[in-house]
């Protein structure tokens, strides 16, 4: 079953009820860090909730693309509608397999901090379903937890993308 969520925009990372901010320094150009996260099979190996991506579009990927992205609990689809290649994207949800969140926007944004180094910022805002807001604040904190892991693991995997 899925549930729909709301279109939203970058207005919403300003206006969210609820956000979540992890910044990390990392060992890779804004373009090297920009392919591992347009590399679907990338994606489990450092975000480990994650499951599979699924892009539904050939590269080069851009505004209007779309994918899937199953994770441990969870399958979500996703409307990108920021695209800067090598320096930010931003996707909102367009629905949900469960009825966690009415709008949810990500933003993943990369600044190049001299040779081979980067700082990415990784923003998630959402406004919560009633379910999610009846869970609050234990599942709000485990949300932020795993995005707080993600970013530390995406570190780790690019220092050994074997691991």
């Amino acid at each position: 079953m899925k549930f729909n969520c709301r279109p939203v925009g970058l207005e919403f990372l300003n206006k969210a009820p609820i956000k979540f901010i992890n910044e990390v320094e990392l060992n890779a150009s804004p373009a090297q860090v920009f392919s591992i996260l347009e590399n679907a099979e990338a994606w489990p190996h450092w975000f480990k909730e994650i499951v599979q991506v699924e892009w539904h579009h050939p590269k080069p990927y851009g505004v209007g693309t779309t994918r899937t992205v199953k994770l441990t609990t969870i399958t979500v689809e996703e409307f990108f509608f920021v695209w800067e290649q090598d320096k930010r994207f931003a996707f909102y949800l367009t629905s949900m397999s469960l009825p966690l969140a009415k709008a949810l926007v990500e933003e993943y944004r990369l600044i190049p901090l001299g040779e081979n180094r980067s700082q990415l910022t990784y923003t998630v805002c959402l406004e919560p379903s009633f379910w999610l807001r009846l869970g609050s604040p234990w599942l709000l904190n485990s949300y932020e937890q795993m995005f707080q892991q993600a970013v530390k693991d995406l570190a780790v995997y690019i220092h050994n993308p074997a691991v």
